[in-house]
């Protein structure tokens, strides 16, 4: 009995008739209870019936197809190296999302450098260095140079093309009495003699022209009527020099250039020597020199020697033919690569020529270099032409052949 005054096994036996009790009971037939003394129900292990669709209501819903979910297609087993009981233990792969490309700033990235604009741009920087430098020694070799008032006040009309008056000196100055021994130039005869006179023409198109003017040339001396034409020299220095060389020839002198003979020596041992052909062994004490015959390379000592004398069977004629053909070869060896490429040889070769060559009041280094070039790059080489020799009160003089020379300084104009 309940407080409630109800019979629980009868209550189920009431509903048992036809249905079994939904109380676990005991061995004594009661139901059991709980800890809180409620009868324990028992479990249905029956499953529910499908719930009935009514037909009137089957008439409204349309058929569907019966969806099922999409079939994951599981990757075929890798195999491992791992027993089976450890393979639980593998962590998955950790699922790494990828980082985003850091942003560039456009004008942070660098552009590419060409190497043949690099190279270009170095080749450019060394041109302009070596550039600025050789502008500032020129300057100050122009500076070194010596200069005198040597063209005439009065000049005759302006010819065509350029014309130098080119002279050698046999001056023995700024020269010790052991160089005069080694270079045999022998004493000291004073000043104002010349060795070598040459008119270089050099014309705005086409090659230069170099004449040699014999210096015993019998010609008209301003102020002192018939004379040598290196008398002139002796009277009046340069001045009077051109302006006789100006009335006798009938060309302008536009330039001028001197040079001694320890001056033509260091030239030539600047340049290393120039290279000359002999046509017959000469040998000449006065001079210093013994030479053989054949093509040979002088130095200082006997390249001064060589155009210095008249050991030979035309004497005066014959030096000046010496004296064109060596100036020649050394202006070609001073404009050559060799010589201008070589900094040891450019450098000693600007420095003498600035402390030996004697100008005008109007001539530079630049120009000098001018009548480097164009004897470089070819010259015509010429004598006076000369028509006899002759004895008069100043001593045996050339004569030139008057209608062959007028036209020779006719073809210069």
């Amino acid at each position: 009995m309940t407080e409630s005054g109800r019979d629980p096994h009868r209550e189920a036996r009431r509903a048992g008739d036809d249905s079994p009790t939904e109380f676990v009971l005991g061995a004594d037939g009661r139901p059991l209870k709980d800890r809180y003394g409620r009868p324990i129900r028992r479990r249905s292990s029956a499953r529910p019936a499908p719930r009935r669709v009514e037909p009137e209501q089957q008439s409204f819903r349309a058929p569907q197809p019966q969806q099922q979910p999409p079939r994951r297609r599981t990757p075929p087993p890798t195999p491992s190296r791992y027993p089976s009981q450890y393979r639980a233990q593998q962590r998955p792969p950790r699922r790494t999302t990828p980082r985003p490309a850091p942003r560039q700033r456009p004008h942070s990235r660098r552009k590419k450098v060409n190497p043949a604009r690099r190279a270009l741009g170095c080749v450019g920087l060394a041109l302009v260095v070596l550039l600025v430098f050789n502008l500032v020694f020129m300057f100050w070799a122009d500076a070194r140079l010596t200069r005198i008032e040597a063209l005439p006040e009065e000049q005759v009309a302006n010819t065509a093309g350029t014309n130098w008056l080119l002279v050698g000196s046999d001056s023995r100055q700024g020269l010790s009495e052991d160089q005069q021994a080694e270079l045999g130039t022998g004493g000291d005869v004073g000043e104002g003699r010349t060795d070598t006179i040459m008119l270089l023409h050099i014309p705005r198109t086409g090659k230069a022209k170099l004449v040699s003017i014999p210096r015993d040339s019998y010609v008209e001396v301003p102020g002192f009527g018939m004379d040598k034409i290196n008398a002139a020299f002796t009277y009046g220095g340069p001045q009077l020099l051109a302006q006789t060389l100006e009335g006798t020839t009938g060309l302008h002198i536009d330039h001028y250039a001197e040079i001694g003979m320890g001056g033509l020596a260091n030239v030539v041992d600047s340049v290393g020597g120039v290279d000359v052909c002999v046509k017959e062994p000469i040998n000449d004490p006065l001079a210093g020199i013994d030479l053989q015959d054949g093509c040979q390379q002088l130095k200082g000592r006997d390249a001064l020697g060589y155009v210095r004398t008249r050991a030979t069977a035309m004497g005066d004629l014959d030096r000046v033919q010496r004296q064109r053909e060596f100036f020649s070869a050394l202006l070609d060896k001073v404009a050559s690569p060799a010589t201008l490429i070589n900094p040891f040889r450019a450098f000693s070769l600007i420095n003498h020529t600035a402390s030996s060559f004697i100008v005008g009041e109007g001539d530079h280094v630049w120009h000098l270099a001018r009548v480097a070039l164009a004897m470089g790059s070819g010259v015509e080489t010429e004598t006076v032409p000369i028509g006899g020799f002759q004895d008069t009160e100043v001593g045996n003089v050339v004569l030139w052949d008057d209608e062959a020379a007028s036209g020779l300084w006719d073809s210069l104009k």
